[in-house]
């Protein structure tokens, strides 16, 4: 994946959008879209001590997660990347579709503060790589970036 080309795409798409949530949709189309193997690409945002489901491309999906519950909750719980290679073997895992198989999950901050999670699934085992989890770090980057831009637009 050329994730040079990919976070300039993103960057110039962000920049026309001045909602979040049409920010995290654009973002959450182009990522299932471009990334081999993905099956579902979203955003759940911070709620209290919960998730709730935001902008996503894919099948339906749950509509809260509690932090520390499944790979997205583990991910709010410690503010780190979530890399699973075979989620059925990560407890607590939450199968919102069968036929995915990995995931990786990242934080996304705004004004230094937690304010979402990036969460994309694949069909595949061990899809994500170390290069998926630094070009999709970027990828967190931008979209930060973007939304705090609009935010004080």
């Amino acid at each position: 994946m050329n994730y040079d080309a990919l976070c300039k795409e993103i960057g110039e798409g962000l920049e026309k959008l001045n909602y979040i949530y049409s920010m995290f949709s654009y973002a959450s189309v182009l990522l299932k879209e471009r990334l081999d193997g993905v099956n579902w690409a979203g955003f759940y945002r911070v709620n209290g001590d919960k998730l709730s489901l935001s902008a996503y491309s894919g099948k339906p999906a749950c509509e809260e997660i509690k932090f520390g519950r499944g790979v997205c909750g583990k991910c709010a719980e410690t503010k780190e990347v979530q890399r699973v290679d075979n989620v059925h073997e990560f407890k607590g895992h939450i199968a919102c579709d069968s036929a995915s198989n990995s995931e990786i999950v990242l934080p996304v901050f705004m004004n230094g503060k937690f304010y979402a999670v990036l969460d994309i699934d694949s069909t595949e085992f061990s899809r994500f790589t170390e290069e998926d989890e630094k070009g999709l770090k970027e990828i967190v980057k931008i979209i930060e970036k973007e939304i705090e831009a609009a935010l004080n637009y």
